[in-house]
């Protein structure tokens, strides 16, 4: 019998073909985000900040830049996607991107806005993770436990970090052993793009607690207050003035349980080395009980303790944070009009302290 071989068919072919339905199956919000790149490609900074080997695929770990590219341009970026299974972090930044690149066709007054800051993406972190279900990464490693950081005070047991077993949750990695590439690529993003920045700010998607969505700031590994407690405490009062009605509990994440390893906190250390330098890392932590509370099957389901699974209630979480996303742009750009100096640093200071310490 012969065989027919179609000579026009390319390896090459094969191999796109197969990388697109790994992620139709396993990962559409990475097919997402590289169809966007693909259909704004003008309006936007694509860069890999690091390739990941999964089941014969190679996954890349894309940031997206918009706007002002000076280097003392204010900066805020969105993360999402650290914890692979919380995919509805991921799904809003995309959402909010997809917003702008469109808006960018028509809306004077956004690349006005764009002129006097950078918005950085990185929406998805943990492909792997994503693509297997797991909160780790591929090997196991818990990226917002994985920094060279214990804790000052003691953290909580296991879910705070442990080092005991992969096969457990929360997982720090080896003693010792270097960052994962996904833990790395994310650090040197943060200090080549918004180390430089006078101002910069970094809102972190997460979901899986609560019923109330919460706005954490360092420290997780202490219950001391970090040096621009004044800052927060101004950001937290600009937010409720200017949305009086928002549903945001801004608070420090240690007030729910201490851990080791913590990137942002390894990061806002690492920022204090410039006094001169406002980093300001944020965690979104969406209140995803809620969602189990109004359908609990979604207990039965892994995926349903961090995401709304009903589809109008997903749909509900695309557009409710568009507003804090929204204000996080603006803020970062005024920030000379907020932010406290003097008697009034002092002030915020003392308020602070009395609000979350006391």
């Amino acid at each position: 019998m012969n065989t027919q071989v179609d000579a026009s068919r390319h390896p090459a072919d094969d191999a796109q073909q197969r990388y697109y339905n790994f992620c139709q199956r396993y990962l559409p919000e990475l097919l997402r985000l590289e169809q966007l790149i693909s259909a704004y490609t003008n309006s936007l900074n694509v860069t890999v900040l690091t390739r990941l080997v999964h089941d014969d695929q190679v996954l890349p770990v894309h940031s997206i830049a918009l706007g002002n590219n000076a280097v003392n341009a204010p900066v805020v970026a969105l993360v999402g996607g650290v914890h692979g299974v919380e995919r509805i972090g991921t799904q809003i930044l995309l959402a909010f991107l997809e917003n702008l690149c469109k808006r960018l066709q028509w809306d004077a007054s956004l690349h006005e806005e764009l002129k006097h800051l950078r918005l950085v993406f990185v929406p998805l972190l943990n492909p792997v993770g994503m693509a297997q279900g797991w909160r780790a990464n591929g090997n196991g490693v818990d990226l917002m436990r994985n920094a060279p950081l214990d804790a000052r005070e003691q953290a909580a047991w296991m879910v705070g970090g442990q080092r005991f077993s992969h096969h457990l949750p929360w997982y720090r990695g080896e003693t010792e052993a270097p960052m994962q590439l996904e833990a790395q690529a994310l650090c040197t993003l943060v200090e080549q793009q918004l180390f430089p920045a006078p101002f910069s700010m970094v809102l972190d998607v997460h979901s899986g607690f609560g019923v109330r969505d919460r706005l954490w700031f360092p420290f997780a590994g202490s219950t001391e207050p970090l040096e621009h407690l004044a800052e927060i405490s101004a950001l937290s009062d600009l937010l409720d003035d200017t949305f009086p009605h928002h549903n945001y509990l801004m608070e420090p994440q240690f007030d729910h349980y201490l851990s080791h390893g913590d990137l942002w906190d390894f990061l806002y250390l690492r920022s204090l080395d410039d006094p001169e330098r406002v980093f300001l890392p944020l965690t979104l932590e969406i209140g995803s009980w809620l969602w189990v509370k109004k359908n609990p099957r979604q207990m039965i389901s892994f995926s349903g303790l961090f995401n709304p699974l009903v589809p109008h209630r997903r749909q509900r979480a695309l557009r409710r944070h568009q507003m804090l996303l929204e204000f996080l742009m603006h803020a970062t750009r005024s920030a000379p009009a907020w932010l406290p100096e003097g008697k009034r640093r002092t002030h915020q200071q003392l308020k602070a302290i009395k609000a979350w310490y006391d």
